[in-house]
C-alpha cells in the first residue's frame, strides 16, 4: 500500500498569486495533502490569510515546525522555472531527512549532482514533474469523435487556465457527465495524479503528445484539457499552437484577468482585446478541426468586490455573446451549461 502524501510546500520569498500559482492550486485542489507551508518572510500566518486559500493550513520557518510530512514541494513558478541558489540548504536538509523532493521547474533534480549524492545516501526520492521520453508526432488517427474536447485558453499566460479547466471538469460530473480534467503543466499533473509537462516537450513533438493525451481520456464523453501560454505572448506561443493543434479541440473556453493591461513579463507589449483573441484562437483552432470559443472565464482575483467582478462579466457577456463568469466567485455553471449545449448540438 502507498504511503499518503503528506507535504511541505515551499514558496520562500515567492508568495504573490503568479509565481506561487502551483502552491496556491494544490492548496485549493488538495489541501488534505498538505501539512504546511514553508516560507519564512510570512511564517505564523495561515495559508487562508497569505493565499486566500488553504484554512488553517499553517506557514512555518523551519521544515523541523511540520512533524508528519514525508514530501517537500517547490510550489513557485518563476519565469524560466530555475531553483532559487537560497533554497539549496533546506532542499538539501529535506533530501537529507528522506523527504520525497518534488520539483515541476525546468531545473531537472536528476541533472543536479548535490541533489542526487543526497538521495541517494538517504533513499530520498526526486521526482521531477517535467521530465518526459515523448518523442512521437501526431498522425490524428484513432481520435474517438463520442469524446468532445474542450480546451482552456487565454490572452496571456497565469490567468486561470488550469483552475478553469478543473472546476469546468468537476462540474460536468457533478451533472452527472463523465468528464475527465487532463494535465498539461506541472501544477496540473500533481491536481489530476496524471498528465504531460507539454512546456517540457520537443517542439517536434508537442502535437503528438497532446494528442496522446486525448486518446488516453477519450473513453469519457468529455475531456477538459487545461491550456498552457497564450497565442499572443512572444515567448510562449509556440506551445500554445501545437497543444491546440494535437488536441483538435471541438470547444474552446477563453480566459483572462480583470485589470491586466499588458502581457507578462513583457511590460512593452500590449494584451489583445478579447474580440482579437477569439478571432485568432478559432482561426488557428480551425486549420484542424472546426472549433469554435464557447464561453469565457474571468480571474477577478485582484478585485475584492463582488459586484465589480459581475459587472466585468456582465459586459462581456453582453460584447461577445457569450456566457462569462469568474470560476471561483461564481462556480462554473455558465460554462457547463456551453459545454452541454455543445454536446446536445453535436449528438452526444
Amino acid at each position: 500500500m502507498n504511503t499518503p502524501r503528506k507535504m511541505i510546500i515551499v514558496t520562500d520569498g515567492f508568495h504573490d498569486l503568479h509565481t506561487a500559482k502551483t502552491a496556491i492550486c494544490v492548496l485549493r485542489y488538495r489541501p488534505a495533502e498538505v501539512v504546511a507551508v514553508l516560507d519564512r518572510e510570512a511564517a505564523g500566518q495561515t495559508c487562508q490569510e497569505l493565499f486566500r486559500v488553504g484554512g488553517d493550513i499553517p506557514i512555518v520557518a523551519a521544515l523541523t515546525e511540520a512533524p508528519g510530512a514525508n514530501a517537500l514541494l517547490i510550489g513557485i513558478a518563476p519565469p524560466g522555472g530555475k531553483i532559487p541558489p537560497h533554497w539549496r540548504p533546506f532542499l538539501l536538509e529535506a533530501i537529507g531527512r528522506g523527504m520525497t523532493l518534488i520539483s515541476g521547474l525546468h531545473d531537472l533534480l536528476k541533472n543536479d549532482a548535490e541533489f542526487v549524492r543526497a538521495a541517494a545516501a538517504s533513499g530520498a526520492k526526486l521526482v521531477d514533474l517535467r521530465e518526459n521520453d515523448e518523442h512521437d508526432v501526431n498522425d490524428r488517427r484513432g481520435i474517438r469523435a463520442e469524446c468532445l474536447r474542450i480546451h482552456t485558453i487565454g490572452t496571456d499566460c497565469s490567468v486561470g487556465k488550469m483552475v478553469a479547466a478543473v472546476e469546468v471538469a468537476d462540474g460536468l460530473c457533478r451533472d452527472g457527465i463523465d468528464a475527465q480534467f487532463v494535465a498539461t503543466g506541472q501544477t496540473g499533473i500533481i491536481v489530476a495524479g496524471s498528465g504531460c509537462p507539454i512546456d517540457r516537450v520537443i517542439a517536434d513533438f508537442v502535437a503528438g503528445a497532446a494528442e496522446k493525451l486525448v486518446r488516453a481520456n477519450q473513453h469519457h464523453e468529455v475531456i477538459v484539457v487545461e491550456g498552457q501560454g497564450s497565442l499572443f505572448h512572444p515567448r510562449y506561443s509556440g506551445v500554445t499552437l501545437s497543444l491546440l493543434h494535437g488536441l483538435m479541440p471541438d470547444g474552446l473556453i477563453l480566459g483572462y484577468e480583470m485589470g491586466r493591461r499588458v502581457i507578462s513579463d513583457v511590460n512593452d507589449f500590449p494584451l489583445p482585446t478579447l474580440e482579437k483573441a477569439v478571432e485568432v484562437y478559432e482561426t488557428m483552432a480551425n486549420i484542424m478541426n472546426p472549433c469554435r470559443v464557447i464561453g469565457v472565464f474571468v480571474n477577478g482575483q485582484h478585485f475584492p468586490h463582488d459586484d465589480e467582478v459581475a459587472a466585468e462579466c456582465e459586459r462581456i457577456e453582453k460584447r461577445l455573446g457569450l456566457p462569462t463568469c469568474d470560476v471561483i466567485r461564481h462556480g462554473p455553471g455558465k460554462l457547463v451549461e456551453a459545454v452541454r449545449k455543445m454536446k446536445r448540438e453535436r449528438g452526444l
